[in-house]
């Protein structure tokens, strides 16, 4: 089982892992870790089932595996195992890309 599959968001938050920069260039140059940027795109890993409102359940719009576009900040870090993952509430997540 994987380590993520532990974490169940609640209400419309998205588990979300951070998508890795480049280790290295086109031409094979390796680049120091301090020196790779961090991307703000990510993978959604898990998703909750959506939050009430006016008393009606309103589901979360993305899906398991679809690439999504980051704010530069916000989200609440989790750590599982060596890997980390991200929780954003729906509404904060900027776009889905294809």
């Amino acid at each position: 089982m994987s380590a993520f599959k532990k974490i169940i968001p609640l209400f419309d938050r998205v588990l979300i892992q951070r998508v890795k920069a480049a280790e290295r260039t086109a031409s094979g140059i390796y680049i120091p870790e301090k020196a790779q940027e961090t991307l703000n795109e990510g993978l959604v890993v898990a998703v909750g089932p959506g939050a009430f409102v006016d008393g009606k359940l309103q589901p979360v719009a993305l899906k398991n595996g679809e690439r999504v576009l980051l704010p530069p900040y916000g989200g609440s870090a989790v750590k599982v195992g060596s890997e980390e993952y991200l929780l954003f509430r729906d509404s904060e997540i900027l776009a889905k890309l294809e």
